[in-house]
């Protein structure tokens, strides 16, 4: 049951008639306590949506009641008006529920640039809260999907030192515009954990610093970028901070592959860890770098194991190396060993959906993995095709 699966919360899903397609585009999500505690992390872009402004000062005291989201608008870059609307989406939510509006957060995804039809959005809001149920999970992860093919969930039970057990539930969407800081996507995380907000704060930090932070799709960073976490503590257990982060980070984990495993025309999902770095920094860098690369992506579409396009990224980046001592293997194959050629690279098989990149530096100890997929014409098409 997704965002529903731990207790105390309630979801919904609905149609508000924000999409041509008619599909469903308002959710909301509600914490019925009896804790309200909350974090969250948005976009490091600078030119970042309504939603996102308003979100960010809602979070500021580490409670939230509600998130009301929606497709089929992004409201980016339409000034006093848009940001109007949000409030006026925060005041019509709070309305409803019964709760303050600086307690409810907003989030939008779609395209850039356009107002929202603000009719529909509040008929919306009332038709999401007629439908709260605590089963209504994957209805409001179905809600938020664009150019997602499939709705992403997930859900992790861990116990707390005391026996107790406790539940994290995920949603997200996001097929495109995926990259660090943190790509486009919403997310919201649920817990019937009893944890504080100053906890829920460094532990999402550091889960989306693993996960989201590491899915790299298209080097495109989104302007609505919003993944918040809400606790109920309606289980009574209270799970250490480091049982809890890990719990965290494996749904965020799940969550980040499935983004990766549906991005926008993708045939190849890949995954490339640099390992034996002189920090992580160093092996972040260097993974990213390979996966930002797009004769490398486009050489993994054609099924070529071309691993010239991979050292080529890695030099052009400031880890510490020594040219002559990189080691690249694709799917179990070394193809490159020491800087030059390798085991015969007609023995790699790029047929699977799933690509292992590992590149050794042989510089350290430390490691990253970060993920991406491959370029193809059916990407250059969907986005060609997008805002029509």
């Amino acid at each position: 049951m997704s965002i529903t699966a731990p207790q105390g919360f309630r979801a919904a899903g609905v149609t508000a008639g924000l999409k041509a397609s008619g599909k469903p585009d308002v959710a909301l999500v509600v914490n019925d306590g009896p804790s309200k505690a909350a974090a969250a992390v948005f976009t490091s872009n600078r030119v970042a949506a309504a939603p996102v402004h308003w979100s960010r000062e809602v979070v500021k005291d580490g409670r939230v009641d509600a998130v009301i989201l929606n497709s089929g608008g992004a409201n980016a870059c339409t000034g006093p008006q848009g940001f109007q609307n949000t409030h006026t989406t925060a005041e019509k939510t709070a309305e409803v529920l019964g709760v303050s509006a600086t307690d409810v957060v907003v989030c939008s995804t779609g395209l850039i640039g356009e107002q929202l039809p603000m009719e529909k959005i509040l008929a919306g809001i009332g038709s999401a809260t007629a439908a709260l149920a605590a089963d209504g999970g994957p209805a409001a992860a179905t809600a938020i999907m664009t150019t997602d093919s499939v709705s992403k969930q997930a859900v992790f039970t861990g116990t707390a030192a005391d026996g107790t057990q406790f539940t994290i539930g995920g949603m997200a969407k996001g097929a495109g515009m995926l990259a660090p800081g943190l790509a486009t996507m919403l997310v919201v995380l649920t817990t019937d954990a009893d944890v504080p907000p100053d906890v829920l704060d460094a532990e999402l930090r550091n889960a989306t610093r693993l996960t989201f932070d590491r899915a790299d799709s298209d080097g495109c960073m989104s302007t609505n970028d919003t993944v918040v976490l809400l606790a109920s503590g309606a289980s009574g257990a209270a799970p250490s901070a480091a049982d809890f982060g890990a719990g965290l980070t494996q749904v965020c984990a799940e969550l980040a592959r499935k983004l990766i495993g549906d991005a926008e025309g993708a045939s190849h999902d890949i995954a490339i860890r640099t390992f034996n770095a002189a920090s992580e920094r160093d092996a972040e860098v260097v993974s990213r770098a390979v996966a930002r690369s797009n004769l490398f992506k486009t050489a993994i579409f054609g099924k070529d194991p071309n691993w010239g396009r991979v050292l080529s990224a890695v030099g052009t980046t400031d880890a510490a190396f020594e040219p002559d001592q990189l080691n690249v293997s694709m799917n179990g194959v070394q193809i490159c060993r020491n800087g030059s050629i390798g085991d015969d690279r007609n023995l790699v098989d790029l047929e699977p959906r799933e690509v292992l990149v590992e590149i050794d530096l042989q510089a350290g100890t430390a490691e990253a993995t970060i993920l991406t997929n491959d370029l193809t014409h059916d990407y250059v098409h969907e986005n060609s095709a997008y805002s029509s």
